[in-house]
């Protein structure tokens, strides 16, 4: 989609500080992080939301968080992390092209990211 800031991001239009890239997906920091470290996995193809999701997506689905899991690890997640996906209006979703947040890193506890 010509105006998805994450397609450009995908295409190299747009900066992001990358930390993972493949033919299918790719994966950056968040620019406003709510945690010490949070980041994005997002697939190449647009897909508006994760509502959009068809059972031909589940080995690219399944991929992004076999790959979100690992990239966490390499930043330093070891004691663990969230994973979210914001769906819609009402799920808070604020960009259309399905994206994986992962946050972690030491916080106080009970503390919401």
């Amino acid at each position: 989609m010509s105006d998805c800031i994450f397609c450009k991001i995908a295409a190299g239009e747009i900066p992001a500080k990358l930390i993972y890239q493949d033919d299918e997906m790719l994966a950056f920091h968040d620019i406003k992080p709510a945690a010490p470290v949070h980041f994005l996995v997002i697939p190449r193809a647009h897909i508006a939301s994760c509502a959009e999701l068809t059972a031909g997506h589940a080995p690219l689905v399944g991929r992004m968080l076999v790959k979100a899991s690992e990239l966490a690890r390499e930043q330093g997640l070891t004691e663990g992390f969230r994973t979210l996906i914001n769906t819609g209006r009402n799920g808070g979703q604020e960009v259309y092209h399905l994206h994986i947040h992962v946050l972690g890193g030491p916080q106080p506890l009970g503390a919401p990211f």
